[in-house]
């Protein structure tokens, strides 16, 4: 499911209305005004927060600068990205370093909003950054906590530190003087939840946040409970001043309320957000990025990012060389699905290509298509694999019969791998070629 479907097809809808008209009066304006404050509040957008955006947009969509355009329209919508950047973003949105390690980290949320889970995500991120970060466990009162933070540690091959079930406040403390003396730049503590917020928990909370100063208090809210991740943000900002909020099954928030609305509630970023159950599905918070995909703009920067953690240097050398010399095989052509798959969700993958989101709209595409295809292809001799054109009729059969598919599912991929070849003819010859994705 594409991030912010929902909010971003309906606003689409109200601007495309916009942009056909070569001039806008002050009433159409308006009026445009009052469907997005709709969609906003139907994506369960705080209500003060939705009334206040629209006053901001409207208030500079009718200046004489943007009423006198030729390109009224663009303006508008220029505008209204503008103010939802604004909207969401902060001065302090990346995660604080310590100038005296080890940065501290305390995580602390709910029960069910997925935090242990966040805590593994965010070591690795760290550790691929090339921090030494080190899980601290002071959940003592849910069954199997210490078990899930060192299942997600093994995972995310990072230490984590426990000492049973004795007081989360002194384990915090001697998690502190062991990264010390072990030399981790970065501690995670993994803090306890309940189902509600009461006094012993925050009670506990303020202990360990007055015993180890952390650098950052992270508060981890699950964005599919629209205001009442907001709610909850706030009273746990009043009790223990976060500094920031991670917002997990973002990927499959059709809505998005939560995270316009938090940071004008809380006044507090939002540096995180999981994007799907693997340990690597975690992406700092963009807010100029997630602006431009709920415009359907697509997110080109976060492509390219995911593109530079899915091929390396090397192997994108390769596929630049085969393009120039026209040798683009079914083995490539196999090598770089695997690589599409490690991006991630390929609809969410294709949603980040500028204007791809439109022409996207109730197209899903099956993921496990990808493992069909790798199955013919893996039914094929090298030599099939190297050349193509010589997959005649009876090839074609013996390999659906060795796959388990049917010919006319190996004439399908064979189809599609032709198109792809195409489509790197036309990409050899524009400026630039791919090497802005690889």
């Amino acid at each position: 499911m594409a991030l912010f479907s929902s909010l971003s097809e309906k606003l689409g809808h109200i601007f495309s209305k916009l942009t056909k008209k070569g001039r806008l009066t002050e009433l159409e304006i308006k009026e445009a005004m009052r469907e997005v404050r709709i969609a906003l509040l139907e994506a369960d957008v705080n209500y003060m927060v939705a009334k206040k955006f629209v006053a901001d947009v409207s208030e500079k969509a009718v200046g004489e600068q943007v009423m006198k355009s030729l390109t009224p329209g663009q303006m508008v919508i220029k505008i209204v990205k503008d103010e939802l950047t604004a909207l969401i973003s902060s001065d302090n949105q990346k995660l604080q370093v310590s100038p005296n390690p080890p940065t501290i980290i305390m995580m602390c949320g709910l029960q069910g909003a997925g935090k242990t889970t966040m805590c593994g995500k965010l070591a690795y991120h760290l550790k691929k950054s090339g921090k030494r970060p080190l899980l601290v466990a002071c959940d003592i009162y849910r069954p199997a906590a210490i078990n899930q933070l060192q299942v997600v540690g093994k995972t995310a091959n990072v230490e984590v530190f426990e000492q049973g079930t004795q007081n989360p406040v002194k384990t915090a403390k001697q998690a502190v003087e062991h990264a010390k003396r072990q030399g981790y730049d970065t501690i995670i503590i993994d803090t306890a939840g309940r189902l509600h917020i009461n006094a012993e928990l925050m009670g506990e909370l303020k202990n360990i946040k007055k015993e180890v100063k952390p650098t950052e208090i992270l508060l981890v809210v699950d964005s599919m409970t629209g205001q009442d991740a907001v709610t909850i943000s706030e009273s746990f900002n009043n009790d223990l001043d976060i500094t920031g909020v991670v917002l997990t099954k973002l990927d499959g928030d059709t809505r998005g309320g939560a995270a316009l609305s938090i940071k004008a509630i809380t006044g507090k970023p939002i540096k995180f957000s999981g994007v799907g159950e693997k340990i690597g599905d975690l992406e700092p918070f963009y807010p100029d990025r997630i602006a431009s995909r709920i415009l359907g703009m697509g997110d080109v920067l976060s492509l390219i990012e995911k593109a530079q953690d899915a091929v390396t240097e090397e192997e994108a050398k390769v596929l630049a060389e085969k393009m120039r010399e026209n040798s683009f095989t079914l083995e490539d052509y196999l090598a770089q699905m695997q690589n599409l798959k490690k991006m991630g969700n390929i609809n969410d993958i294709l949603g980040m290509i500028p204007g791809m989101a439109s022409k996207l709209k109730g197209v899903n595409i099956d993921e496990k298509q990808l493992e069909v295809n790798k199955a013919i292809i893996q039914s094929m001799t090298r030599e099939e694999r190297l050349n193509p054109d010589i997959i005649k009729a009876s090839r074609r059969k013996r390999i659906a019969d060795g796959s388990g598919t049917t010919i006319q599912q190996v004439n399908t991929l064979l189809k599609q791998f032709e198109q792809s070849k195409e489509m790197m003819k036309q990409l050899k010859g524009k400026k630039g070629g791919m090497r802005g994705f690889f």
